[in-house]
């Protein structure tokens, strides 16, 4: 068996950003009416993903514009553990069907065009 070397602190890293993830979800509740529930939600998501879904983090993916059905069916997966990434699975762990329709709908409701280069 193989074993993946790790850099000291590394799963005290992953707690700290879960632990900031669900931290902003406890400010779900209680949106600003202009504010969608998953544009609310979507603040913890902001950390690695971008506030609109455009990635920060060098290996996170871009979530806006993916498909609606797809980023459910992938938040489900890591909620549940069938998808394994020590980071989503925390985060996806205390959400709710709701929060997960909500998230899917905000970043599928992005528009993202692509243009090739010159």
């Amino acid at each position: 068996m193989q074993t993946r070397p790790t850099r000291p602190g590394h799963s005290r890293a992953i707690r700290w950003l879960a632990g900031v993830a669900f931290a902003s979800a406890g400010g779900w509740a209680g949106p600003a009416a202009a504010q969608s529930a998953g544009e609310v939600k979507a603040k913890a998501c902001a950390v690695c993903h971008g506030p609109q879904g455009i990635a920060v983090a060098p290996e996170a993916p871009n979530l806006a514009g993916q498909p609606e059905h797809y980023l459910s069916t992938q938040l489900r997966a890591y909620r549940s553990g069938a998808r394994q990434h020590a980071v989503m699975n925390v985060i996806a762990k205390p959400l709710a069907d709701q929060d997960i329709a909500d998230l899917a709908a905000w970043f599928a409701g992005f528009k993202v065009e692509a243009t090739r280069p010159p």
